[in-house]
């Protein structure tokens, strides 16, 4: 890589990653058990999804991968190969979903204006190593830049939920979220100012959005807020995360995910400080209570029943009993 590259992507970087705020008044951890590692191997974890059999599956930024990982015994299986891989840190691989009994993967920061060859955008899995781009969310954005600043023209696009048959998926770099048909049509939902949007969920008809916030990294930025999709106004519902960068409604709780700390004259891009990572719940008051410390650097979170199932950076997986 010359060193044009590297001074590049070290800007996209800074620009891009993320917030490093403490947390403001949080409560010490609930009397849950403690995390248990369920699963070891994957490169690179990203995001995940609960698939139709009930298994968790995985993206794996670094090897263009996606495996299915057994619930109950830890068991991982590759489902596919093939998908771009990223040309720095983030990128590649973002997310997995399913809808109509086909798997869709995100795909960003892989595009020809940051020196990629491939297409930023929505596939769709059709064979264990076969895809097809269905929404080319890269060009898109380069014909329909954001009123925010930005460095990286195509975007960097961090997550997705199915939404009404189709997809809604934050834009982390150009601070909005979109809608993206199975078609290939893209429309913005709602758009903000410099707030780093992240993991989402929905219930109903209200979608949870995380916010990492940006630099000067204020504790108050790491937030859940809330909106309806056909009529957009987000309100805020927590506030107070470390890094937050995924959002989880369990049975009767709003679970939200912290990556951790990131102290001062740490380069911007990094990942927060090893097993400085938090699951918190989200109060009342609109403050987070602290469930579970000490997750190294996670990346996702999916709840089904009483279990979180989170996605580390470095490829693991844990469960959290709530």
């Amino acid at each position: 890589m010359n060193l044009h590259r590297k001074l590049f992507l070290a800007a996209v970087a800074a620009l891009l990653l993320l917030v490093t705020p403490t947390v403001a008044g949080a409560a010490p951890p609930d009397r849950h058990s403690g995390p248990q590692r369920l699963a070891i191997g994957l490169s690179g974890g990203a995001g995940s999804t609960i698939g139709p059999d009930g298994a968790l599956y995985v993206t794996e930024r670094l090897s263009g991968e996606i495996s299915r990982v057994d619930r109950h015994t830890g068991a991982v299986t590759t489902y596919a190969t093939g998908l771009p891989l990223p040309l720095g840190e983030p990128g590649g691989s973002m997310d997995i979903e399913f809808l109509g009994g086909k798997a869709y993967v995100l795909v960003t920061l892989v595009g020809s204006d940051i020196g990629g060859t491939s297409v930023v955008g929505l596939y769709r899995m059709d064979g264990p190593s076969t895809f097809t781009v269905v929404a080319d969310i890269g060009a898109w954005t380069i014909a329909h830049p954001s009123d925010t600043e930005w460095v990286v023209p195509s975007g960097m696009q961090y997550a997705m939920i199915p939404y009404g048959g189709d997809f809604l998926v934050t834009d982390a770099h150009h601070n909005r979220v979109l809608r993206v048909t199975r078609t290939g049509q893209i429309s913005i939902v709602v758009a903000f100012p410099n707030i780093v949007p992240t993991g989402m969920d929905i219930r109903r008809d209200t979608v949870v959005l995380a916010q990492a916030g940006p630099a000067p990294n204020l504790p108050e930025d790491g937030k859940i807020v809330a909106f309806d999709p056909r009529s957009p106004r987000p309100h805020e519902v927590a506030s107070g995360g470390r890094l937050l960068v995924d959002v989880r409604y369990g049975r009767n709780d709003l679970y939200a995910l912290a990556q951790g700390f990131f102290p001062p004259g740490n380069p911007h891009g990094s990942p927060a400080l090893p097993n400085t990572g938090e699951l918190l719940r989200a109060e009342r008051d609109g403050t987070f209570a602290v469930v579970a410390t000490g997750l190294n650097q996670p990346t996702a979170l999916q709840i089904v029943g009483n279990t979180a199932y989170i996605v580390t950076l470095n490829g693991e997986i844990w469960t959290v009993r709530l």
